[in-house]
């Protein structure tokens, strides 16, 4: 538990837009409520952007862009690195705030530091390593030369639900790079990234390298900056939807994007599988984050010679799970983030009995304060419902059965996204084949939870473009030149 209070926490995030180095007021004469989804109280209220504002920050960043991409990478390194240890002295305050506006327990929100931070470590560290190319062409007439660059003005958006990883995520490489960015953080958890700021500010980092700026009217503030032609990289974390809308508006001005959309994660039991091992992944897999994760398990496709006791043992193990405020001692299962999602959860749950799935456990919202959805098993889940195409995002956990391999792929395969899935086999062989034969950009292979710092996280199909984190997390940030030269000069 933080050593402040909440109230005094609450305090020390800043409430305006940070625009070139300054925390500025906004020009709209609006202001966004904060809110708490435990209790549905209003925490704090803060700026709320225009398109004016949007503007600023864009002039900002593209004023800032030549003298940043210039600065020496280990200098830029040491930032990040700086950013790093003070979010490790901060690790309380960071977690207590993101539980306060995302509703997360707390042990979840600490992980979720500890996980963020890695990435300010791991590009502190690549900012150094942005290498290039020298050598004889084939034809031995020249030499060639191969050099990198940072793509330019990058305008970052990150949504609600990771508050601060998707910002790190997103920041790091770019800062790395030597590209300046506008982040605009999602209207229902906007605290985190201002915070996180602020630490930026602390850590050195010159005035308008960073801009971030918190809006209401995403769509609106948003289009012009992406129309700008300063601009010269996209990059969004958010629903499927979305993010073709955004794309069909960066082909404009033809921007680089990066695009971390929607998920329907298969989580795949085999008859061979360690039971024991994969209730064990199912549970961090399903319900971390309160099932409102990208790479949350959507459709647990079980072998049907096991899937009575998986069934059976998963359930044992979801009544155990206590729901509360996220700052409550041992609590497990926080809030949804809004009624919306609570309601999405309800109609899928429904749905899904009336086409003959049966409720092991939960299955309906929580009679009290907040937003809260009771923890959820349902099993016999048929072919058809919309709990099978649709991304859950809350804590349901829905059981369908498959007879052998191929059709366990089939199943796994059979949906437009493609980010993430999961599988639980003691076969290395058949393991094996599973990374060949399902369509996801990730797999976790008796594992339940995939994310590192260290690896490339993004997915295929219309789970999104491009890839962050890993040795080509910074790639998204650097263009490529090729140079040649004769072998004499006159």
């Amino acid at each position: 538990m933080s050593a402040i209070s909440e109230s005094e926490l609450l305090s020390r995030v800043p409430d305006r837009l940070f625009i070139g180095g300054e925390w500025v007021e906004s020009t709209s004469g609006r202001a966004i409520e904060v809110v708490d989804p435990s209790t549905g109280l209003v925490i704090k209220t803060i700026a709320d952007a225009s398109v004016a504002d949007g503007a600023r920050a864009m002039d900002a960043a593209a004023a800032a862009q030549d003298s940043w991409a210039t600065t020496a990478p280990r200098v830029r390194g040491e930032i990040l690195r700086g950013a790093f240890d003070l979010l490790q002295e901060r690790a309380d305050d960071f977690a207590l705030l993101m539980t306060l506006e995302m509703g997360k327990p707390l042990a979840e929100a600490r992980g979720e530091v500890a996980y963020g931070g890695e990435f300010l470590r791991w590009f502190s560290e690549e900012a150094v390593r942005i290498g290039g190319h020298y050598g004889v062409n084939p034809e031995g007439t020249g030499r060639m030369f191969i050099t990198r660059f940072p793509v330019g003005p990058s305008f970052l958006i990150t949504p609600w639900n990771f508050p601060l990883a998707m910002a790190t995520r997103k920041i790091a490489p770019a800062l790395a790079a030597g590209c300046t960015a506008v982040v605009k953080p999602a209207e229902l958890t906007p605290l985190t990234t201002l915070y996180f700021a602020k630490l930026l500010e602390e850590s050195g980092l010159p005035g308008g390298v960073l801009n971030i700026i918190t809006t209401s009217t995403s769509g609106a503030v948003s289009a012009p900056i992406i129309a700008d032609p300063r601009l010269r990289k996209l990059s969004f974390t958010g629903s499927t939807p979305v993010g073709v809308r955004l794309l069909k508006q960066a082909a404009d001005n033809v921007l680089r994007t990066s695009m971390e959309l929607g998920g329907n994660a298969p989580f795949l039991v085999f008859e061979d599988a360690d039971l024991d091992a994969a209730v064990d992944g199912a549970m961090i897999a399903k319900f971390r984050n309160i099932g409102q994760a990208c790479t949350a398990a959507n459709r647990f496709i079980v072998h049907e010679s096991v899937a009575e006791e998986f069934a059976a043992r998963v359930t044992a193990r979801v009544n155990t799970l206590t729901i509360g405020r996220g700052t409550e001692a041992g609590v497990s299962i926080g809030p949804l983030i809004n009624a919306a999602a609570v309601d999405k959860a309800e109609t899928l749950v429904k749905d899904a009995v009336s086409r003959g799935a049966i409720v092991l456990t939960g299955g309906a919202p929580v009679d009290r304060d907040g937003t809260f959805f009771a923890p959820t098993v349902i099993t016999g889940v048929a072919p058809g419902s919309d709990i099978l195409r649709e991304e859950i995002f809350g804590p349901v956990l829905s059981i369908t059965t498959f007879t052998d391999e191929a059709d366990a792929v089939a199943k796994a395969n059979d949906t437009q996204y493609g980010l993430v899935s999961y599988a639980f086999t003691r076969d290395l062989a058949r393991g094996l084949r599973l990374i060949d034969s399902i369509q996801t950009g990730m797999m976790g292979l008796n594992v339940g939870v995939v994310s590192n710092a260290a690896a490339p996280f993004g997915g295929v199909k219309q789970s999104g473009l491009g890839r962050e984190g890993g040795d080509v997390g910074i790639d998204e940030y650097l263009e490529t030149k090729y140079v040649l030269a004769p072998n004499t000069v006159a």
